[in-house]
């Protein structure tokens, strides 16, 4: 490939189409098309895949994910399976987490594309209906999660053929996998309207739940989390809302309200799972610290914190269409993905998606200093300590990158370093539009850089930052995560690429994580040891323990999403059924025998219900003809053949 021009590279594409259709396979194709590749990538943006690279390249062609550590250029890997599958002109999609990496990415890879004679379209949601169809038309699109699957919800509920704009979903490589099928995976996208349903039940409930006694009224369960109340806490819900019977049928209606403020009160904390913003409550993703704009809970949740906040209440809504992502992605006729953190979840990738995950070595090794944790009996003597080793790092010069679990802990600790002089920058949902300059810069000497669990997706840490030699960088994480893999993240921001670099876990037994497993006793032992408050232990049976009590949470989430599956199965089966006819629709097929095929189907079907056997003593003859006069009457009064069709489709 070193041989040839720029011409000729660009010229592959076509003679690859012209084997293919000769009868070769992509498999033939692939050692001369990741070559051609490697050779256009060196060109045009001075960048040789490595070796290692290639493996990765091969992985994701044949369907399965490849985790690589950060740093390791998954970026440029997408662009090997990418442009081999491209060739048959059916499309390829790579789906990224947020919409500055959907267009980050064609810009920075298009070079290569472009010069091999593929088209590329990024960006869709800031494109009009025309230019979104030509998107699709596109060989490669890059696009996020969302908007892959708000464009499916959208094209099946499209009126007219020429307004849909997907074509068939052909091979998609997901960036950040374990993000999007994983973390992602139990939120449904939901097309929607506006309901009527009453909201002052909401400002009633908002105002009662906070009267209740915590120790008394409602219990939490350690495992689930799930609220329920005692049966003082139901005696006094029916004395202030002066029902006989709170669990009666007529005022069960009631229950989902109480319920529902109560998650508000106790569940949602703001600024750790969402954040007040132009009059709104705004959800922060709990996997990347991110906002979510226009996400709502569902069951009137969201409705709940308003009313909590005060705040004007958003009106509920009824469901146009809706599909989960774990239904959407396994549409694709080949699915692969890439990730820095997928092993911790193989056996949930297989057992969902099919998806078999592989480890690709580092191209250099990786020499960070992973240190065990330190261990606090109280959270104030933790957070001593975290201030304490900034402070000494820093004076060194090495950069620091600090992890924490939500928006209120960035905030804490950055009230804690002004006060002791430190310069640094927080970086969390609240200015997530800065997150690519701020992450630019936190490699720089003698920078510190205060962040939620948001600072690991799709930006790397250059050592040195903009202007500077290269330091090492230390890692600091405040609390362990309920998922290892985000814990993983964390630390792998240091040692990219054979850099220098270390990583600090520091850990309270009143930490969340660890009250739901066992903290407390663990406390109560080092008391009884002596041991103080501010001492921490560094102890491989608690880490052990911390470890365990991860692997418990990360199971009773997968079971969650496993059960959601399940439940999405059935309406997935309707949904695909309906849809495919819909499209016939659409398409201006005859479905003149489908439809006489069901009309005979459901005009059997209520022969046998009504005459059941030959005995006229057994007939209802009213019932039957009641019933084929409605028949009847949905076929006259459907007027079109979409309404006709749609009618039957309901019934």
């Amino acid at each position: 490939m070193q041989a040839r021009s720029d011409a000729e590279l660009g010229g592959l594409t076509q003679q690859f189409r012209d084997r293919l259709d000769r009868g070769e396979s992509l498999d033939d194709l692939l050692p001369e098309a990741f070559a051609a590749v490697r050779e256009v990538a060196q060109r045009n943006l001075g960048q040789r895949h490595y070796d290692v690279q290639l493996i990765g390249g091969i992985v994701l062609h044949r369907g399965q994910i490849a985790e690589m550590r950060t740093g390791e250029g998954k970026t440029l890997v997408a662009t090997l399976p990418v442009y081999l599958n491209a060739i048959s002109g059916q499309g390829v999609h790579v789906v990224t987490v947020n919409d500055y990496l959907a267009r980050r990415d064609p810009v920075w890879m298009g070079p290569i594309y472009h010069n091999l004679g593929l088209t590329v379209g990024s960006g869709m949601k800031f494109l009009r209906q025309v230019n979104r169809e030509e998107a699709y038309r596109a060989d490669v699109l890059y696009g996020t999660n969302n908007e892959f699957g708000f464009d499916y919800l959208r094209d099946n509920m499209a009126l007219e053929a020429e307004n849909r704009v997907q074509r068939e979903l052909h091979f998609a490589i997901v960036d950040e996998v374990d993000n999007i099928l994983i973390d992602e995976a139990r939120t449904p996208l939901i097309i929607s309207g506006p309901a009527e349903e009453p909201v002052q039940h909401y400002y009633t409930f908002a105002r009662l739940v906070p009267r209740l006694d915590p120790d008394e009224d409602y219990t939490i369960d350690e495992r689930t989390q799930a609220i329920s109340l005692t049966q003082e806490g139901i005696e006094k819900m029916e004395q202030w809302t002066k029902v006989d019977n709170l669990y009666d049928p007529d005022n069960y209606h009631l229950v989902h309200y109480i319920e529902n403020a109560l998650n508000a009160q106790v569940q949602k904390v703001k600024d750790k799972d969402y954040v007040l913003r132009d009059g709104e409550v705004v959800i922060v993703d709990e996997f990347t610290g991110r906002l979510q704009f226009g996400r709502r809970w569902s069951d009137g949740l969201h409705q709940a914190v308003e009313a909590k906040e005060g705040m004007k209440i958003q009106r509920e809504s009824v469901t146009y269409a809706t599909i989960t992502l774990q239904n959407y992605f396994r549409m694709y006729d080949k699915l692969a993905g890439m990730t820095g953190t997928a092993a911790t979840e193989a056996d949930e990738f297989y057992k969902i998606y099919g998806l078999e995950v592989a480890i690709i070595p580092t191209n250099v090794e990786m020499i960070r200093a992973d240190e065990p944790d330190l261990i606090f009996q109280a959270t104030e003597s933790k957070w001593k300590s975290v201030v304490e080793d900034i402070l000494t790092t820093h004076e060194t010069g090495r950069p620091i990158l600090v992890g924490t679990t939500s928006i209120e802990a960035s905030e804490a600790l950055s009230e804690r370093l002004k006060r002791r002089g430190v310069p640094h920058q927080v970086l969390n949902a609240k200015n997530h539009a800065q997150e690519a300059g701020i992450i630019a810069q936190a490699g720089g000497l003698g920078s510190v850089t205060v962040s939620t669990n948001m600072a690991g997706r799709g930006t790397d840490i250059v050592l040195g930052g903009a202007n500077t030699d290269d330091p090492g960088l230390h890692v600091i994480g405040t609390e362990h995560h309920d998922a290892r893999r985000i814990d993983n993240q964390l630390r792998g921001r240091s040692g990219r690429q054979g850099d220098p670099g270390s990583s600090q876990f520091y850990v309270a037994l009143e930490d969340e994580l660890m009250q739901r497993f066992g903290g407390d006793r663990i406390k109560s032992v080092m008391g009884w040891t002596g041991m103080d408050e501010e001492t921490p232990i560094e102890n491989k049976l608690i880490t052990k323990s911390i470890s365990g009590a991860q692997v418990k949470v990360e199971g009773y989430h997968f079971d969650v999403r496993k059960h959601l599956l399940n439940f999405d199965d059935v309406l997935n089966q309707q949904r695909a059924i309906i849809y495919t006819d819909r499209v016939r629709i659409l398409n201006g097929d005859n479905l003149k025998e489908k439809i006489v095929e069901m009309l005979r189907q459901e005009f059997s079907d209520l022969i046998l219900k009504h005459l059941p056997d030959r005995h006229a003593d057994n007939w209802d003859a009213t019932g039957l003809s009641r019933n084929w006069r409605s028949s009847a009457r949905c076929r006259r009064n459907s007027g079109t053949k979409i309404g006709y069709a749609a009618t039957r489709l309901r019934i």
